[in-house]
């Protein structure tokens, strides 16, 4: 949530949801570096689209984004995919200091199109390269007429709407499945009621505790793999986050432009620990827990 509390930009950011052919998935399902490789090709191509379709950005100019990698589908089942929320613009680094924030033109289906090509050709030459698919099975893939490749960038939050932003972070982290979708018949079957019908008209699964258990296992993660990630700017070590995260935060967001901030203000003293000699980081994390879970952890009796 540190992304919405921190940043105050009236930039619209993107939501991508990039995923790859079936033919393909096996491979970033089973291979953390085929699944690290995907993503960071389409952050690739979308930064130096977005540095082109900015007005004054430098070939500095970095982009900043948010990443999550989704292994399930709406049906428990496996399906491995990847949900992006992108600024829609770059920060451009100033000799002065500070970052002045270049907005991005609005993407086009034209657009959108040319950057799916892109990564289709960048991401069939990795899995040729690494020895993942055959270089002739790769020139046959670039000519279907149908790659296989989707990518989807029609939904933007404005900058001033917290709460939608919020809503799009919560959609973006959400876990496999949800609790109040589950229903436990007897001992022997549970179901499980889908979001919206299948293809063949299905509108729940109907299954054994056991046959459950399959389904969700099947979608857990690899070990000490971080389900989202930070990218340019908001990266934990990049040289702008401070600036940029910062960027117009007390400034009226109908009147831009906003003048620079500062990107290396100077060290504060460490602040004071409260007489009961715990942290204020332990108060933040209770607040964090109260936003997560809706329900203030520090009431509770237990």
């Amino acid at each position: 949530m540190d992304l919405v509390d921190g940043l105050r930009l009236s930039a619209l950011p993107w939501l991508l949801s990039p995923t790859t052919p079936k033919r393909l998935r096996y491979f970033p399902e089973r291979e953390p570096a085929a699944a690290s490789a995907v993503r960071h090709i389409l952050l690739r191509v979308v930064e130096a689209h977005l540095r082109r379709s900015s007005p004054g950005a430098s070939a500095q100019a970095r982009f900043g984004a948010v990443s999550f990698v989704h292994r399930f589908g709406a049906s428990l089942n496996r399906h491995l995919h990847y949900h992006c929320c992108i600024l829609d613009g770059v920060f451009d680094p100033l000799q002065a200091g500070g970052v002045q924030f270049r907005q991005a033109s609005a993407p086009t289906p034209e657009v959108v199109a040319a950057i799916q090509q892109q990564v289709r050709r960048r991401v069939l030459r990795w899995f040729s390269r690494h020895g993942l698919l055959d270089p002739d099975d790769a020139r046959d893939m670039l000519a279907w007429a149908s790659s296989g490749f989707s990518l989807d960038a029609s939904v933007c939050i404005a900058g001033h709407d917290r709460a939608g932003l919020e809503r799009l972070l919560r959609y973006c982290a959400r876990p496999p499945f949800a609790l109040e979708r589950i229903e436990q018949v007897n001992e022997e079957r549970i179901v499980y009621r889908l979001p919206r019908p299948q293809r063949d008209g299905r509108t729940a699964l109907s299954l054994t505790p056991l046959e459950l258990i399959d389904h969700l296992a099947a979608l857990i993660p690899p070990p000490r793999l971080h389900r989202h990630r930070y990218h340019g700017v908001l990266a934990p070590n990049a040289p702008l986050r401070l600036a940029a995260t910062s960027y117009g935060r007390d400034a009226d967001l109908t009147h831009p432009p906003r003048p620079p901030v500062a990107a290396a203000p100077p060290p504060s003293p460490p602040a004071a620990v409260p007489p009961s000699g715990r942290s204020p980081a332990h108060y933040l994390c209770a607040m964090l827990l109260a936003r997560l879970f809706e329900s203030l952890p520090l009431v509770c009796p237990n």
